[in-house]
């Protein structure tokens, strides 16, 4: 099985600018943007965070300012303060060097059992397995688990199936698998390279999904002489703290300019935006918004009126 999987993925992975290599801080910033974010999503992002912070030692010296602002619009800025905050761990208390076991790198902040598993396997080839929600897809049809299987079991099962020749290949394999083939509700079962080894064929149970809550909001669009209205929040807000967004606006009946969906977490958004004046915030000049933490709905609003691009 481990065999049939490695050649299909040698033969049809998908080519991610993160593949095919064995730098462990690029390794480390696509695992960190990859959380809870679709590929599509992460590629151009990827890169341009790259550009702009090469090196370990170029992210570590960075202000956290200029870091949310190269992250705005991926979402779940917790994750870019935390890769921030590791960088300068790793350089101050290491020296710049990384570390080479999944055991160290869970000593880092924002490194979860999952990721440090990730960056261990594919930049250093340890031989630790990898459970994310496309591998727990992939191992509850595989074995046919029902429910909620006991606390670490599904760690131990993945672990049986690791190839220790190639932990790294093998993990991102079980990965793809489940991102492209094993998918959930309608799996691509005749293109499956081990589906003679699965017991279910498909019909297995997928993880719960969680429940998804809907609002409505609005803001305010405001332009003047060059600058647009926008507003910080505060930093002690638990959602995007001191990230740069536009005014409130009030529910009052007036037509909208634009209406866009968004999601953030487990709420789908209903955006309302209005073209008016407004007193919240304050004048930021255009020239000043590339550098600007914005949140992602704020970029998009802004895209959406070629304010930027």
């Amino acid at each position: 099985m481990r065999a049939a999987l490695l050649r299909w993925y040698d033969a049809r992975h998908r080519k991610l600018p993160w593949r095919g290599i064995s730098d462990p801080y690029r390794t480390w910033v696509s695992e960190i943007m990859l959380q809870q974010t679709r590929v599509a999503a992460v590629l151009g992002h990827y890169r341009s965070f790259l550009r702009r912070f090469p090196t370990v030692r170029d992210l570590a010296g960075a202000r956290e300012s200029s870091v949310l602002a190269a992250w705005s619009g991926l979402g779940y800025y917790r994750r870019a303060r935390r890769l921030h905050l590791a960088a300068r761990q790793i350089v101050r208390e290491r020296g710049g060097v990384f570390p080479a076991s999944a055991e160290e790198w869970r000593k880092l902040p924002g490194i979860g059992r999952y990721t440090a598993a990730a960056i261990a396997s594919i930049a250093f080839a340890e031989p630790v397995a990898v459970v994310d929600g496309n591998v727990e897809r992939i191992l509850r049809r595989l074995f046919a688990l029902h429910g909620a299987p006991p606390d670490g079991e599904l760690w131990d099962l993945a672990a049986s199936l690791l190839s220790h020749e190639r932990p790294g290949d093998f993990n991102q394999a079980m990965m793809e698998l489940g991102a492209t083939v094993c998918l959930p509700g309608t799996p691509l079962c005749p293109q499956c390279p081990i589906a003679r080894w699965c017991r279910t064929r498909g019909a297995g149970e997928a993880a719960p999904a969680g429940k998804r809550r809907r609002r409505e909001i609005a803001y305010v669009l405001a332009l003047r002489n060059g600058s647009v209205r926008l507003r910080q929040r505060p930093v002690t807000e638990s959602l995007m703290p001191g990230m740069w967004e536009l005014p409130a606006a009030a529910r009052n009946g007036v037509r909208p300019a634009a209406v866009f969906r968004h999601s953030i977490t487990t709420t789908d958004y209903r955006v309302r935006v209005i073209r008016a004046p407004s007193r919240s915030g304050q004048w930021v000049p255009l020239r000043r918004l590339s550098r600007l933490p914005l949140t992602g709905l704020t970029r998009k609003i802004l895209r959406h009126f070629q304010i930027i691009q």
